[in-house]
């Protein structure tokens, strides 16, 4: 799953949650889903951070300059 695939689930999900339609097992299984989702998301994100860390730290030094 991507990381936008992974967003539109998590805000699906959060938007089922608040329109408060559900049952309370429904809900509690849409808070886990939404749970996963976004430890997926986050994991994700650090990865795409490490990433970018590393290219900029190997990279030019005027890269990093020219974002100060």
């Amino acid at each position: 799953m991507t990381f936008e695939e992974a967003l539109k689930e998590l805000e699906e999900t959060v938007k089922k949650l608040e329109a408060g339609e559900t049952t309370l097992e429904e809900a509690m299984t849409l808070f886990e889903k939404g749970v996963m989702l976004t430890k997926n998301c986050r994991k994700m994100l650090d990865e795409a951070q490490l990433r970018v860390k590393k290219v900029t730290e190997e990279g030019s030094v005027d890269f990093i300059k020219g974002a100060e």
